[in-house]
């Protein structure tokens, strides 16, 4: 040890009881308790991931459950705070769909049956899925290229009995509207992180969302 060290003032135990409680009482609060709340799972910017604010997340929950009707399936393709709005049982008629969440993130496969693994570069690999087998598809391609958008879209027409949901960055609309014929709503969708380029949501069917905004 140099003199220098000698030099450095210890806490004491108390001090530091007291600094390791309050850490753990600061971790404890910034994660959510619910395996199903919206962040449970952080966001991982490596991967381009970002969440939904919890409002825009049970607003499009609440679509979803509205047009995939009584008994209806609801695939969440790369959008998993939908999902997990979904499971959280706030929504109302979500007890009476199921929900399933398509993701690269292995993270999520905590929800089981529920999640099925999923990389865009093999859009058709998906787990012996049958196809048209979803009454209502939402999907949020990871990235703002129109490789990627291209990709998922193959997913998309593959797993959708014919309702679309897409979020996207604005940028994305005329190659969007070509490959899934989707028009642009007037809701607009937050993020718990303000992302640099406008989020839009595009839709192939009469919606509620195409004349309505967010608070």
């Amino acid at each position: 040890m140099s003199d220098s060290d000698d030099d450095v003032p210890a806490l004491s135990a108390h001090t530091l009881a007291a600094l390791q409680e309050f850490y753990n009482e600061t971790s404890s609060s910034s994660t959510p308790s619910d395996q199903f709340a919206v962040g449970a799972v952080g966001e991982d910017w490596s991967m381009s991931q970002f969440w939904y604010s919890d409002e825009t997340a049970a607003q499009l929950a609440e679509e979803a459950v509205r047009e995939a009707g009584e008994g209806g399936r609801i695939a969440c393709v790369s959008a998993p705070s939908v999902y997990q709005k979904l499971k959280q049982g706030t929504v109302s008629g979500s007890d009476r769909v199921s929900a399933v969440v398509l993701e690269y993130d292995r993270r999520f496969s905590t929800y089981g049956e529920d999640f099925l693994f999923y990389d865009y570069n093999e859009p058709l690999s998906l787990s012996n899925t049958p196809p048209q087998s979803f009454d209502f598809v939402l999907a949020d391609p990871p990235y703002l290229s129109e490789e990627c958008l291209s990709k998922v879209s193959q997913t998309v027409k593959y797993l959708s009995k014919g309702k679309v949901l897409l979020c996207t960055g604005a940028i994305m609309e005329k190659v969007a509207k070509e490959l899934l014929d989707v028009k642009m709503c007037s809701f607009l969708p937050k993020h718990n992180k303000n992302l640099s380029n406008e989020f839009r949501c595009f839709v192939n069917y009469p919606s509620r969302l195409l004349s309505s905004t967010s608070d």
